[in-house]
């Protein structure tokens, strides 16, 4: 049996998500082929089979699992026994109790865990169970985990559901029989019920994250329909699911205040994500860690909007690409960063690192979060260059498929709150860059030129620096460097 442990995906990762099965438990799946997705706080890979065989999942969707834990098994496949030997073992494998009890006590998971508790047993008391079948979900404080049979008997459950138990404590024990368990003999266990059909235990059955969900809402898992393995209720599901409106109307108290507007009071608790929580934590570290300011300044975007306008169509037909403004900024920042190298550097410990090329990082919103992916060398790259880099880049980013290098070194940050409506702001550092450019909406604002006030499309430039290392001098000269670049963008042509 071969299993398979989270990948290495890069020195900083300690942990990653897991974000989708794309196989079941006990599917066969071939080698090399795509299992599962895996979500780390910087981007989102693939995991593939590294043999043919049977799947056997030991991590579910949605658990947070150090690099190198083993996060399902491949067996392999066994060959199907005909019909007439199939038949011939039902007929002669009635299980025989040898007179043995099995101990199953908490097993180690993990050097800080000292306790865990039985979250759902997914077995009943007297039911036959298998070698290494799943009968309960044991619940950490990091992580749940499934604990499989250590023997093929009765099982005899000694810690009940919600119990917590030290490592070691005593969980069931298994009366030891020998054989399997047969069609003939299945209607004299106790597991047996009238009326069962086809359903089994996981039908209609919530997973601990599901469960907590569903109490939380006040709903009966008998009112949600699972999707999961089995018919059993995952998060998704519990997450989607609505408290059904009662049949019967109560009289509140009389002294009671009375809500007639008919309005809901729902709410939900969702786990934040790898992605969200990295982001918490970088945006206050930036916060604390840095002298960060921020100076304005505004530009009149005529100029370039009239030469877009002049030009984005034979500039679409010509490069297959259509002309934005993001090509502009990233042209007139590489000119003023080159004049001004302080705002294209960083600290690394006593030391100021300057960088004589110009890796711009381009602020992406995705589904998951804010990633930021990087245009390398953007000081060499033409319009047409620019353009298609950012919107490959945009494109991987909203798919959740940018590698980790594609997010890594970037040197200075341009980020457009402006395509949402975002007037004026002051963008937080992307360390260890000590500098970032905000761009804002365009509006139309009364402006006075050669001494007539006149109506332009301005919009507020903001950028934010870190004075250790840019003075005012320096900041406030490069954003009017850019401001000059932008209101005539003859000089982004020739370099002036």
């Amino acid at each position: 049996m071969a299993q398979v442990k989270v990948p290495t995906v890069g020195e900083s990762i300690t942990e990653v998500t897991i974000a989708n099965w794309l196989k079941k438990d006990g599917d066969v799946v071939k080698m090399d082929e795509v299992i599962a997705e895996l979500e780390s706080d910087k981007a989102t890979f693939e995991l593939t089979a590294p043999s043919a065989g049977v799947l056997k999942i030991n991590k579910a969707k949605g658990e947070v699992v150090p690099i190198g834990t083993v996060i399902c098994e491949i067996a392999e496949a066994a060959t199907t026994p005909s019909p007439k030997a199939e038949s011939k073992a039902t007929e002669t494998s009635a299980p025989k109790a040898t007179g043995g009890v099995k101990e199953m006590k908490v097993p180690a998971v993990g050097e800080s865990i000292t306790e865990v508790t039985i979250s759902t047993w997914l077995k009943k008391e007297g039911d036959f169970v298998k070698l290494d079948e799943v009968i309960a979900e044991v619940e950490s404080d990091k992580a749940t985990f499934e604990l499989p049979a250590e023997a093929n008997g009765i099982l005899r459950i000694v810690a009940k559901e919600k119990t917590t138990l030290p490592i070691g404590g005593l969980i069931c024990k298994i009366e030891i029989m020998e054989g399997v368990q047969t069609t003939s003999t299945a209607a004299t266990t106790p597991t047996s019920t009238s009326g069962g059909g086809d359903k089994n235990y996981a039908s209609g059955h919530p997973s601990p994250a599901a469960a907590k969900i569903l109490e939380e809402k006040g709903i009966s898992s008998s009112q949600v329909s699972g999707t999961g393995v089995g018919g059993r209720i995952t998060k998704e599901d519990a997450t989607k699911a609505q408290p059904s409106t009662p049949k019967t109307e109560t009289k509140a108290p009389a002294s009671a205040p009375v809500i007639t507007s008919g309005g809901s009071r729902n709410k939900r608790n969702e786990k934040m994500t790898s992605l969200r929580k990295t982001i918490a934590k970088r945006l206050v570290s930036v916060k604390n860690e840095t002298a960060m300011l921020t100076t304005f300044n505004e530009v009149d975007m005529k100029p370039v909007m009239d030469l877009r306008s002049k030009y984005k169509d034979k500039f679409k037909e010509k490069y297959g690409v259509g002309l934005g403004f993001m090509s502009f900024f990233t042209k007139a920042v590489c000119i003023a960063l080159k004049e001004w190298p302080a705002v294209n550097a960083q600290i690394n410990g006593d030391e100021v690192i300057y960088h004589e090329y110009c890796d711009v990082s381009i602020a992406v919103s995705t589904p998951r979060g804010l990633v930021v992916p990087v245009i390398r060398n953007a000081e060499s790259l033409s319009f047409d260059q620019i353009e298609a880099e950012v919107v490959r880049l945009a494109t991987k980013g909203r798919d959740g498929k940018l590698s980790i290098d594609e997010m890594q070194g970037g040197t200075f940050s341009i980020t457009n709150g402006g395509v949402f409506g975002s007037m004026l702001s002051t963008p937080i550092l992307n360390p260890p860059q000590s500098a970032i450019l905000g761009m804002h909406n365009i509006v139309e604002r009364p402006v006075v030129k050669d001494g007539q006030v006149v109506i332009r499309p301005i919009m507020y430039l903001a950028l934010s620096y870190d004075h250790r290392i840019v003075d005012g001098r320096e900041s406030v000269s490069f954003l009017v460097r850019v401001k000059e670049l932008l209101e005539d963008p003859g000089r982004l042509i020739l370099g002036v």
